[in-house]
């Protein structure tokens, strides 16, 4: 069996007519031609001066000349770091540096911004458009469409994917073949994967979801991927008749639920919708299921380890829950010493298996503090498991309120409000407290056309809430700060309240 990145994912479909990619115009590309600019690629990048084991940065907008510069340095034996679009110039230098990157890949657009950064970092720049024209492109044009794939063991380094940085500097989590190859094997098997299966892919390819989750079970299972550049839902629904399967962030199936062209008849032929990089609230579940007569599959990873517990592909979904552990993989509840809980306590998760990373580039330090001597890596997230094995997450450990004493989970008190009518979603925070240590702080979104009021939400939760579990102060907002995945940023919201109780 491959251990190789490139040999266990792109080099079985060699000379494959078959479609690959299906493009937003409706254009398609094959196997073949996808493979043949992926050697150019590769023959460019060692052009440029990238070795085995060098790094290169990518900015750039989602397209398959993205993706088949990925391929490209997977082929040739190079580290590759794709970069969120948003990022600024200043945040790129310190990913850039960090890495140690030789080379960073930029929109054309952006190229010239980032030309101080390139220079600081020491690194060389090279553009390349969504269409195919830059620099980049120029240098691989004259280039052979074959490429030896340089020898790579199964502990090599393939990428490097950086953590959002919420709580501090970004880590550099550092995957190597086999961490990637193992997971998509894993995932082809547990969700049923075949060649004769369509994906629908809207996510950006930045993240582990849309690029290690999404394109290397497609890839494995040899199956084509309507690729879309990012969600819009006019796209979505266009396309939805011609996909077999989807996978999304909850935001994706929240405003398809909010179309009134999501029938139950546009989806009737789909096997599979799959969410996850962000909670999907139980509501959004059942409200999927009762629109579409489709059961939303939710799962669970994290840019360290891919993915490790997912719903069944046959069995019981449950709504609010991201299933037991996959194969191979283990899953445990354990207390801050790292000794496993009882079922139906809450601990944080603690993960072991072939998924897990190598570490945390250049942070030997904080690599020891998260990865155990015995392989389980400490993820950070507060969860409960059931005697059946079924993983419920309750929120991160840093998300932790800890008010007069006493624990509250914010997950608990935020499912409570989302209950409440008129509440379309909240976000639960601890702010400074002189009395408290913290308190408690909701931040909700009404409804559309609700109108709330703070008291009576309030009182609401005074019924069924401990009075160390209400929250001190309840803000009404228009909508909730989120990252490019969907993902809250609690960080951001504690900022803003961080003086409410000076």
């Amino acid at each position: 069996m491959a251990n190789h990145l490139y040999d266990g994912l792109f080099a079985p479909h060699a000379g494959s007519e078959r479609t690959f990619l299906i493009l937003p115009d409706g254009s398609t590309v094959t196997y073949t031609a996808f493979l043949a600019l992926t050697a150019r690629y590769a023959h460019a990048l060692r052009a440029a001066g990238l070795q085995p084991g060098d790094r290169v940065a990518l900015q750039l907008d989602k397209s398959q000349h993205m993706l088949a510069l990925i391929a490209a340095a997977i082929q040739s034996g190079i580290v590759f770091l794709p970069l969120n679009t948003a990022y600024t110039p200043s945040e790129l230098l310190y990913f850039v540096s960090n890495a140690g990157a030789g080379l960073l890949v930029a929109d054309p657009q952006s190229a010239g911004s980032l030309e101080p950064v390139a220079s600081e970092a020491g690194a060389a720049l090279l553009s390349l458009s969504p269409d195919g024209i830059g620099t980049f492109a120029t240098l691989a044009a004259s280039q052979p469409t074959t490429f030896p794939t340089q020898p790579c063991g199964p502990n090599d380094l393939a990428a490097l994917l950086y953590t959002s940085g919420t709580t501090g500097r970004s880590k550099g989590a550092m995957m190597s073949h086999d961490n990637l190859l193992s997971n998509a094997r894993t995932l082809v098997d547990a969700w049923a994967f075949t060649a004769d299966d369509t994906l629908l892919h809207a996510l950006p390819i930045f993240h582990t979801h849309g690029l290690f989750v999404a394109i290397n079970v497609a890839l494995l299972a040899g199956c084509p991927m309507i690729f879309l550049p990012k969600f819009d839902a006019d796209q979505v629904i266009r396309f939805l008749p011609r996909a077999t399967t989807m996978m999304g962030v909850p935001t994706f199936y929240t405003r398809l639920l909010s179309d009134p062209r999501l029938t139950p008849a546009l989806v009737s032929h789909m096997r599979l919708f799959v969410s996850g990089s962000a909670p999907l609230l139980a509501e959004t579940h059942r409200q999927w299921q009762d629109r579409t007569g489709q059961i939303i599959l939710e799962r669970y990873g994290m840019t360290e380890t891919n993915m490790n517990t997912s719903n069944p592909y046959a069995g019981d979904r449950r709504a609010g829950t991201v299933g037991p552990a996959l194969p191979g993989i283990e899953v445990r509840v354990c207390d801050s010493t790292g000794a496993e809980l009882p079922s139906g306590e809450v601990g944080v998760i603690e993960v072991r298996g072939p998924n897990v990373f190598q570490g945390y580039w250049q942070m030997p330090e904080k690599t020891r503090e998260e990865l155990r001597d015995n392989g389980f890596f400490i993820t950070g997230d507060l969860a409960v498991m059931a005697p059946d094995g079924y993983v419920t997450i309750v929120g991160r450990a840093k998300d932790l309120v800890i008010s007069g004493g006493f624990n509250v989970y914010p997950k608990e008190v935020e499912e409570h409000l989302d209950a409440l009518p008129g509440v379309l979603e909240s976000a639960v925070i601890g702010v400074p407290h002189p009395d408290f240590g913290e308190a408690v702080v909701a931040v909700v979104v009404p409804q559309k056309g609700a109108a709330l009021d703070p008291a009576a939400l309030a009182n609401a939760l005074a019924r069924d809430l401990a009075k160390f579990k209400q929250p001190k102060h309840i803000a009404i907002v228009a909508d909730l700060p989120r990252n490019t995945m969907g993902k809250v940023q609690k960080n951001l919201l504690r900022n803003d309240y961080k003086s409410l109780f000076a």
